[in-house]
């Protein structure tokens, strides 16, 4: 029935930085959503079945379909639901082209293992440039958009980065921090979406003695 809402299920785990994006992006348009925690260590049959291809969170299953990938999801949601609140990338071919660029720059960027301490400091000090060129207070401008939710879960990580490769985000890049903080302390949909610093180290910390990456 024309009009009728669609249902909206979110597969995600909560400390996860791709499926917390999708999470930041319904909650920034005003999507009412059902999430529904995996545990990756026995994915469930729903998880597996939505996407067979990788077996990976997040997956967003609108009206019975799921859509994989998180930068995938986001353009999704930018579309589907285009009539609900701000658009999440820019009007301008070549500002969403740019967005585009970034966000992707983001993932290629996205393990921050100790022996590549360098190379996360050096992807964070490129973002920060980029922050500044732009001249606004977001990568969006004034508000928060498509980099911006691509990016800012990853700042629930920035501590247990500092604690695991020995340097602070606030020394190496100043701005980026501060536009951290700015996400978290204007935006309600960026502060209901992510998880406590010290839960994402203490699930580090978990991880790596699973995995026997201490000692």
């Amino acid at each position: 029935m024309e009009g009728e809402k669609k249902s909206v299920v979110l597969l995600n785990c909560s400390v996860s930085m791709f499926g917390n994006r999708v999470r930041i992006a319904l909650a920034r348009k005003g999507v009412a959503f059902e999430e529904k925690p995996e545990n990756l260590a026995a994915k469930s049959a729903l998880l597996l079945s939505s996407n067979p291809v990788h077996g990976q969170i997040p997956v967003l299953i609108v009206a019975g379909k799921p859509v994989c990938e998180s930068l995938v999801i986001l353009e999704f949601i930018d579309e589907e639901f285009a009539g609900v609140g701000e658009p999440l990338l820019p009007a301008d071919p070549y500002e969403r082209a740019q967005a585009r660029f970034w966000a992707s720059y983001i993932d290629t960027r996205r393990e921050p293992r100790e022996r590549r301490r360098d190379e996360l400091v050096a992807a964070m000090r490129a973002l920060e440039a980029e922050l500044g060129g732009v001249g606004g207070r977001y990568f969006g401008g004034e508000a928060l958009g498509y980099v911006d939710v691509a990016l800012a879960p990853f700042t629930a990580w920035f501590a247990t980065y500092e604690r695991f490769g020995g340097f602070s985000v606030a020394a190496e890049c100043p701005a980026l921090a501060a536009w951290a903080a700015r996400c978290v302390r204007e935006n309600a949909c960026v502060a209901a979406s992510l998880p406590e610093p010290e839960f994402v180290y203490q699930f580090a910390c978990g991880m790596r003695k699973h995995f026997g990456l201490d000692g």
